[in-house]
């Protein structure tokens, strides 16, 4: 069991740029590492995810703009977000997926809010 914990969302102007970090209580090398966000109004979606050997998959609206990667030896997980557009605009969070392999279980960060505005 790991508890999540996102940082480094905020206010920018469109164009800007924001880097999310999530940070765990403990070792992350078991799980697949997600960052989903939800708008006001809209159902959760995933934005991108990281395997445990570190392949990427990317939401087809974020492509080309975010970017996520993982430090096991940290615990830690970013997700960096360059161009940002108003529609970005969300709560953003981070999940942990215990790798098949090892188990199950779903843990949930409590969210970071980002907001895309002039």
């Amino acid at each position: 069991q790991v508890q999540l914990v996102e940082s480094g969302g905020g206010l920018v102007q469109p164009g800007g740029s924001l880097r999310l970090s999530c940070a765990a209580s403990g070792s992350i090398s078991r799980y697949v590492m997600y960052w989903y966000r939800q708008a006001p109004g809209k159902q959760r979606e995933v934005v991108a995810t990281i395997g445990t050997t570190g392949l990427t998959n990317y939401a087809d609206s974020v492509k080309g703009r975010f970017t996520i990667s993982r430090e096991n030896g940290k615990n830690t997980v970013t997700l960096q977000m360059n161009n940002l557009k108003p529609e970005d605009t969300a709560v953003y969070f981070c999940k942990a997926h215990l790798a098949p392999l090892y188990g199950s279980g779903d843990y949930w960060g409590q969210g970071t809010q980002v907001t895309v505005s002039s």
